[in-house]
């Protein structure tokens, strides 16, 4: 297996900025549209375990598009072959001062495009 073919792991950050400027934006079709629709999708947040892609969505639409604006830092995208990847980032909030952000997301090539498998968001001081 080939870890970090050029031109993948170009598509695959690309995406990765794709949601990052949804995720800061609210833009909550975007959101929904990266992620895999499956019932083994699944997102640990900071404060909610969700299974399965309804369960995301509904959090996505119920979440309050105040505070969102970060900056992100030691970002790294590692894909491995052509149809799996793992995006890695550290993020800082202002409204959080003295704590780091940890995101992880597994990302899949599928028929429509590269969605978000599986995730994991934690906050800790730095």
């Amino acid at each position: 297996m080939e870890v970090n073919i050029p031109d993948v792991q170009a598509e695959l950050t690309a995406i990765f900025h794709v949601y990052e400027t949804a995720l800061v934006t609210n833009d909550v079709a975007t959101l929904d549209a990266l992620f895999l629709v499956s019932p083994q999708t699944i997102r640990y947040g900071i404060t909610e375990n969700l299974y399965g892609y309804d369960e995301i969505a509904a959090f996505r639409k119920a979440r309050p598009s105040v505070g969102l604006m970060r900056t992100i830092e030691q970002t790294v995208i590692t894909t491995y072959g052509r149809d799996f990847g793992i995006a890695s980032t550290l993020f800082r909030r202002d409204n959080a001062p003295g704590k780091v952000g940890r995101q992880m997301q597994t990302w899949v090539r599928t028929p429509d495009g590269w969605k978000v498998a599986a995730a994991h968001v934690s906050v800790i001081a730095e």
